[in-house]
Order: C-alpha cells, then structure tokens, then sequence
C-alpha cells in the first residue's frame, strides 16, 4: 500500500511535503468527547471512523442528531465505520473487498486524513461523498483523503450520514414527537460543526474549512451552501457535476411521507410503528416507484424522492433559483460539471446507444423533447458541434441541461458580487471505450472523483478509471493541484495552469481542465443561448 501510494505521487510529478521542524507530531488526537488513536500510514494519519454524533436509533430514528457521548480513555479510530444504510455496494459488507464493514444505521462517523496532529493550521477539505442521496460513502477508495494529504499539506474530513429514506422522510406536518426535517442534512452538519470544533487537533485550520462534493455531494454542498446554520462553519465550497437550482418543498416532501404510510399499509395514527419496523422493510419502500432520491441537477418532480428540500428553517430557500443565498455572499464557490455526464448512465445497460444514427437520435430524444423544440434543439447542436456523430450530439444535449444550469449557479453568485465564483468543465478525452463498443468515455459523470483525489493508481478495474496515459496524470496533477489550491488561498491554482479568473457575465471564463489546462470564454455559447431563450 505505501509502495503504491508512493509511486502514484511519483506518477504525477508532485513532492511530498516535509515534516514541519519542531512540531510534535502523535498518533493520537484530542476531541471534545475524548481522545482517539489513529493509524500512522502511506506517511500520514489516517483517524478512521470517530463518531460525530449519537447512534440515530430506536427512538432517534428520523430525529436531528444528538451529540456523541463521551468516553475515557483512547479510542481507536483505525478502521472505516459502518456505510449509512444502503443496499451494499461492492466495498460494503462481508461478500466485499472488506474495505467496510456492512451497511447500518449505526453510521454517524467521519474519517480524517492528514500529514500529522501537531496543531499546525493546515486547510481543511470537508467532502460530502455522492450517491444521490441513496448510497455512497465517506470510506469509498476512490475519494480516499491519502494522497490529497501527502502530496498538498492539506486535512481531508470525510462523513457518513443518513441517506434515503431514513434521512429525509418528513413526518414533522403529519404528528407531534419532535421529528426533523433534512435529518440526513444535520447529520452534514453536526460533522461540519464537529470538524470545526475539533480539526486544530488534527492539524487543520478551523478558520479555513471548504465543503465541497460531487453529485449527489454536490447536492448537497449546495444545501450546506443554503443553510443558516452552516454559515460560520466554512469558508467556501465547490459544487460538482451538480447543478441544483431548486430543492422540492416542504409540501411536497409531506406528500411523499403521505405516499410512504399508504406503501407501508399505515396512516398517520401509525407513525409511532415507525420506531420498531425493521430497516430492510424501509428500504423496500425507499426503492419503490423510483422513490429512491432527489436528482442532483433540475427542478424536482411534483412527487419527489428522499433528499434535501426547502423546509423553511434549516433550508429555507431554494439554493439559486432565486440568486445566491445572501447569507452565504462572502464564500467564494467553485461550479462545474464534466463534459460528457450523461455517458456514465449509458455504461452499463445495452451499447446500442451509443452506435445510433440521425433517427435514432430523435427517438431517444423524444420522450424528452416533442415537434418543434425537438427540431430546434438538434438543429442548434448539429451548429455547435458539426463534426459531432448522432451518438455524441445525443451525449451532448442529454449533458448540456446540467452544464446551463451550473451556468445559472455561476451567474447567480456572479452577480452578487460578494465573493468570486470559478467555473470549470473537466475536459479530459479519456480513450478507454465502451465495453463492446469503439466509443471513447470521454469525462462522463463520476469520472473525475478519482481525478481531483489523485488517486489515478485506484480502481483500475474500471472502465472510468483504468487509463494509466500520461494525460490523465497529468489531469489528475492540474484538477487536484487546483482543488487544493482553492482550499488553502480561497482561489483555484496550480502550477503549469494559466491563472484562473473568476466568472462574470462579461467574459465568462472558464477553466476546461485536461492534461493542458485553458481558459475558454464563454464555452458553448451558441447552446447557452438557445436555452436561454427556451426557458
């Protein structure tokens, strides 16, 4: 493991950092609750698993989250925790790699990796992993804090919290015992406030802690972004390859807990049942009628799934829809996506999408886009892109409602003109094909997890991550190098990586990160235009 750590960092051209002279660097660390004892490991500290709130059980279940209780002596914290629960993924569980223990409720822990607990200030990098609010994990190999904090002198703080069902089923409008709203959301948020209590001992900068995520994380950084609460807890975030403008209602998120009860077979006299039904029984519900989670990117349906929602006091506005939240004007903020988004949920169902001609193209647009707009939107793209195949300009235009609304993001912080804001697109022409195909993924939705981690020796098994090129290296050195920069200065840089200037709504610069770096003004702004005007 150390060896491979270290010939990633080799890989990609970049020193360790040296240990500070005359700190006193330990294997333990102090917390409000008591002390842990981490592993010393790949040349860090890795505290895995420390608890950041009470076990939300039994009669905690759907509650905000309380404060852990304490303990004496010295915890170990050198295993990863318990995924919240979930239906296991592949590093979850006893038919896993053993990466994790089992899926649980048992799951309020985070992970922090850092180059020592010797009280030096470093930046703090708090990631909210992605999923969709469904499944994930803070102990995922691919954003594994390690070579972050090797290669960058940074902390990584990575949480579990509630998800699905268990962290978003609304019941506080339909009885009266003290349930919360955004339950998994205060989980975010009891680990952000713990991060910000407790990081000096772990060598972090409590006054210099940026949230930041990916899909579904990205979902909800923006909600963090949204949060009262939250605000003097960090100093700027980064959403990525999310693009949420607007979260469902508090209404909405009743009907849903409504439509819930009618599943189970209960009414709103049966909620105490709630307590004692097993898990696995939620669940069940949780994945029925597509029931799973609340999209990233777009505005939520009429009935929504189990995620973030505007409930009035913890979240209560809509993320941007209606400009940036002005409690959070002073947080720079980072917005982007990939380019090919939408490749990532073609990979693993048939391949025929992606070999489909002109008619083709219509007829999986269609349920979509009807007549006119049809006609118009793949008129607009033909334009845009001329040399594009039906397949590409299908990938293109199935992407291109996250990549405008990102650009809403951008425009709404850029316009109050606070704080700056930087806009990205991860560019990166990955060669690896489709399995059973002769397309190339491109950077499609996910891809750059393992990118902005550095983490391009894990995860060789995937069709996302197994090019070994010296580009992807080199986009891997550029796009975690930026990220890193961003979290100590509060603006994205990176050797050999033009500067980067902050958007507005004159220039519109944008970094398009690949194995060289550029600015391009106003990317795809036939297709900005278009949308603009079919809003």
């Amino acid at each position: 493991m150390i060896e491979a750590s270290l010939s990633a960092a080799a890989a990609i051209s970049l020193p360790l950092p040296a240990s500070p002279h005359g700190s006193r660097a330990t294997d333990e660390a102090a917390t409000r609750y008591g002390r842990v004892r981490g592993r010393r490991e790949d040349g860090i500290l890795k505290f895995l698993g420390i608890p950041y709130a009470t076990p939300p059980l039994g009669r905690l279940r759907f509650k905000a989250p309380k404060p852990p209780r304490c303990w004496s002596g010295v915890r170990d914290t050198v295993t990863f925790p318990n995924p919240a629960y979930q239906a296991p993924g592949p590093e979850m569980g006893p038919q896993s790699n053993g990466r994790m223990p089992a899926p649980s409720e048992d799951c309020l822990y985070l992970n922090v990796w850092t180059p020592a607990a010797d009280r030096k200030r470093r930046p703090v990098m708090f990631y909210n992993h992605g999923g969709g609010y469904m499944i994930g994990s803070g102990s995922a190999t691919g954003q594994d804090g390690t070579h972050l904090a090797q290669l960058y002198d940074v902390v990584v703080v990575e949480s579990n919290h509630r998800l699905g069902l268990l962290g978003y089923l609304f019941l506080d409008d339909l009885a009266d015992d003290g349930y919360a709203a955004n339950q998994g959301m205060l989980d975010i948020l009891a680990a952000l406030r713990w991060t910000a209590d407790n990081i000096e001992h772990f060598g972090g900068d409590p006054d210099n802690i940026m949230v930041w995520g990916e899909s579904g994380g990205g979902a909800k950084t923006a909600a963090v972004y949204t949060m009262p609460a939250a605000v003097p807890l960090f100093q700027k975030a980064s959403i990525e390859s999310a693009s949420p403008l607007r979260f469902p209602t508090r209404e909405a998120a009743t009907s849903r807990a409504e439509r819930t009860l009618e599943l189970l077979g209960m009414t709103t006299a049966d909620i105490p049942k709630l307590y004692d039904l097993p898990a696995a029984r939620l669940l069940e519900i949780q994945q029925s009628e597509a029931a799973n989670g609340v999209a990233p990117w777009g505005d939520p349906g009429p009935q929504p799934g189990f995620g973030a929602f505007v409930d009035g006091h913890i979240i209560p506005r809509h993320p941007f829809a209606d400009g940036a939240a002005p409690f959070s004007a002073h947080k720079p903020l980072m917005i982007g996506t990939c380019r090919d988004e939408t490749v990532f949920f073609s990979l693993f169902g048939p391949p025929d999408i992606f070999s489909i001609d002109e008619a083709g193209l219509r007829r999986e647009l269609s349920s979509t886009y009807q007549g006119a707009e049809l006609d118009a939107i793949i008129a607009t793209f033909h334009r845009s892109r001329p040399a594009a195949t039906p397949a590409q300009l299908y990938f293109a235009i199935t992407t291109s409602p996250i990549w405008r609304d990102a650009i809403k993001i951008a425009e709404a912080k850029a316009k109050q003109g606070a704080a700056p804001v930087f806009m990205y697109q991860l560019a990166y022409d990955n060669p690896t094909l489709v399995p059973g195909t002769d397309f190339p993924i491109g950077s499609p939705h996910a891809s750059d997890i393992n990118l902005k981690f550095a983490n391009t020796d894990k995860n060789l098994d995937s069709v996302l991550y197994s090019d070994q090129s010296p580009g992807r290296l080199a986009t891997a050195r550029h796009m975690s190098e930026l990220w890193a920069g961003f979290a100590r200065d509060s603006r994205p840089h990176a050797r050999h990586v033009p500067s980067w200037p902050a958007y507005s709504l004159s220039t519109r610069a944008t970094m398009r990160i690949d194995s060289t770096c550029r600015i391009v003004d106003d990317p795809y702004r036939t297709e900005r235009l278009f949308w603009n005007s079919h809003s």
